[in-house]
């Protein structure tokens, strides 16, 4: 099971837990809750009551007085109430009085006076002084039956001349326990749904922190140029700045590995011919004998140096996973720019630099893009006949601008072309000599750098066409 679905269901289980645990004991309290305020109503009531009617009860004339009619009125009455979504269509209390023996006075149901109800909870305790109440179901077994009595003391003068019961079948309030009862559970499912969306949220921010830092691994591992990605702070930080740590310092100890074997490798031909030239220099020869070697000497030692340089520059384009201090550049400037350096080389040679650059803006770091476009005009004129042409030409194509350098010379071998970006691989000119095989690489290093690519192929009318694709800005 996936992390991210692991997370929300731990999450989810949790709060429904606790959501579980509350509703049921809220939901367990609902019912008892409302017949309590019944309660706290009926005792009010009654106590109102028993004083409206002690003055009548006092004189004998409760049955056909006042009290009675207004109690009979009352029973008429059609509320029109709608109380929490639940119409309210009947007067629904019972009103009984009974005397100071318990003896029936008045009854709103028709019970004939005289009737003995002094053995009732609520008439025989409230005669006692207590509070009187009692709670008797119709049916046994079926509790929507049942009626709550709550009973008042009726004095007169300070003395109890009987007791006045308010009842009222606790049917009439079971719909609104169950309204309550359903908006309850309708806001538990509200609150469930909701924890599961911040749960959802919060394993999808999870599950991307850590797929940002397995695609960061894996591009790592393929050895391709990564960014550590944003995955916000805490442990996933940390965890993120460790991996970077491990990644530049691993990448460290195989470059620095990589890199001196290839020097080494590299240098063994020119150290050998310059130990060759000097173990000659110190026999006798011939003046212009000894000035070819030192010649031969001087084009190794600067071969070395070439070699130097280049890898230096290549270690630390590679180095780079970012461009540092990126501007606004025009392109075609600055490829005018380079080639108008190129001039006394391009000179030497006869050779024709013709030039079809409109005007482009790009961000990117104009150091890295003059040595890009000088490298590429220099692999061109290493492998162009003597004066023939070189094509320095660029367009814009789908938000891309393509700068391109074609030359007029035997283009490259068709086993070569995979190859010819790789580091210290090298086809020889026509010249005979070969170079540092540095040049395309750092080329397409630095393309890479500005989020675009390079590429070389033959052209169909000959020669060799070099080329680097960049975003514009």
């Amino acid at each position: 099971m996936r992390l991210g679905v692991r997370v929300l269901l731990a999450f989810f289980l949790i709060v429904a837990l606790a959501a579980y645990l509350l509703l049921s004991t809220f939901l367990q309290e609902v019912k008892p809750g409302v017949k309590q305020g019944m309660e706290v109503a009926l005792v009010d009531t009654a106590n109102l009551l028993a004083e409206l009617a002690a003055p009548e009860l006092r004189a004998g004339t409760l049955a056909e007085g006042r009290f009675a009619e207004a109690v009979g009125a009352y029973r008429e009455r059609n509320p029109q109430a709608r109380i929490f979504g639940v119409a309210k269509r009947r007067s629904e209390f019972r009103v009984y009085v009974t005397d100071e023996r318990g003896r029936v006075v008045f009854d709103s149901d028709g019970t004939p006076a005289g009737t003995d109800y002094s053995r009732w909870n609520d008439v025989q305790r409230t005669l006692q002084g207590a509070y009187g109440a009692r709670t008797t179901r119709t049916d046994p077994t079926d509790e929507t039956t049942s009626t709550m009595h709550v009973a008042a003391p009726v004095l007169w003068e300070g003395r109890l001349i009987g007791a006045l019961t308010v009842a009222a079948p606790s049917a009439s309030v079971i719909p609104y326990a169950q309204a309550s009862r359903r908006k309850v559970m309708r806001a538990g499912l509200i609150l469930l749904g909701a924890c599961l969306l911040v749960g959802a949220g919060i394993s999808w921010s999870l599950t991307r922190a850590i797929g940002r830092l397995q695609v960061y691994a894996r591009e790592v591992a393929e050895g391709r140029r990564a960014t550590m990605p944003p995955v916000g702070g805490g442990e996933l930080a940390d965890l993120g700045a460790a991996l970077e740590t491990m990644r530049s310092k691993l990448e460290d100890r195989a470059y620095v590995e990589r890199y001196l074997a290839t020097l080494t490798h590299e240098m063994k031909s020119p150290l050998a011919a310059i130990r060759g030239a000097a173990e000659l220099l110190d026999e006798d020869m011939p003046e212009a004998d000894r000035r070819r070697f030192a010649a031969h000497i001087r084009e190794q030692e600067a071969r070395l140096r070439q070699l130097l340089d280049r890898m230096l520059d290549q270690a630390a384009i590679e180095q780079r996973q970012t461009l540092q201090d990126p501007q606004l550049l025009d392109l075609g400037g600055l490829a005018r720019r380079v080639a108008e350096s190129k001039a006394v080389g391009l000179a030497r040679r006869n050779l024709d630099l013709r030039i079809g650059l409109p005007e482009v803006r790009l961000r990117g770091e104009a150091f890295l893009l003059e040595q890009a476009v000088s490298n590429l005009l220099d692999n061109a004129m290493a492998f162009s006949p003597e004066g023939g042409a070189i094509h320095l030409e660029g367009r814009a194509e789908e938000r891309r601008f393509r700068l391109a350098v074609r030359d007029e010379g035997p283009g490259v071998p068709a086993f070569a072309l995979p190859r010819v970006f790789e580091p210290f691989y090298s086809v020889a000119a026509p010249s005979g000599r070969k170079g540092t095989g540095l040049g395309l690489s750092f080329v397409r290093e630095v393309a890479t750098l500005h989020g675009g690519s390079a590429g070389l192929e033959n052209s169909p009318g000959g020669g060799a066409e070099a080329w680097i694709t960049l975003p514009l800005g």
